[in-house]
C-alpha cells in the first residue's frame, strides 16, 4: 500500500542550538588560562670557557681585573686578599667593593682542582647577579702523556 504525503502536513520545526552559553563558557575558560599561565624568563650567564689542552693566556689589558680565588676548603679570596666568609653575601660585597660598580670588568675565576662544585657555583651566582658577563675560568694545561 502507497501513502501519500498532504501537502498540508506539519511542518518539522528547525532545530535551534543556542551557542551563546557555549562561547560565553570558551571565553571565561581562555581568561583563566591567560591569568594563571606564567611567563618566566630563564636567566643564563654567558662564559667564555677555556680549552684545557690549546688554551692561551689572556692579553694584556690596561683594565681592572677581578680575580676569584677558591681554595681547596672552599674559603674565597678576591684579588689575593682573603675574604673573612665563604658565603654568597660575603662574596657578592667584596666584588661590588672592589669594582666600584663597574660590571664590565672582566672577572676570572681561579679553582683549585678539589674545591668542591658548590663553590665555583657560588662565585658565578654571585658574578651574575652582580651582572657581570665577561667571565673566564683558569685552567692549567695538562700534561703531555710521556
Amino acid at each position: 500500500m502507497k501513502f501519500r504525503r498532504r501537502a498540508n502536513s506539519v511542518a518539522r520545526d528547525e532545530v535551534f542550538l543556542n551557542l551563546t552559553s557555549l562561547i560565553d563558557v570558551i571565553f571565561v575558560l581562555l581568561l583563566f588560562f591567560v591569568v594563571t599561565t606564567t611567563f618566566s624568563r630563564p636567566t643564563q650567564l654567558k662564559i667564555d670557557l677555556p680549552e684545557a689542552a690549546s688554551g692561551t693566556p689572556p692579553e694584556a689589558t690596561q683594565l681592572k681585573q677581578l680575580e676569584v680565588a677558591i681554595a681547596a676548603d672552599g674559603t674565597y679570596s678576591l684579588n689575593d686578599q682573603v675574604l673573612a666568609k665563604s658565603d654568597l653575601a660575603t662574596l657578592m660585597a667584596a666584588i661590588q667593593r672592589e669594582s666600584e660598580g663597574d660590571n664590565s670588568l672582566p672577572l676570572t675565576i681561579n679553582a683549585d682542582g678539589k674545591a668542591t662544585h658548590q663553590a665555583v657555583v657560588t662565585a658565578m651566582d654571585a658574578a651574575g647577579k652582580l651582572g657581570f658577563s665577561h667571565l673566564r675560568i683558569t685552567t692549567i694545561e695538562a700534561p703531555s702523556a710521556p
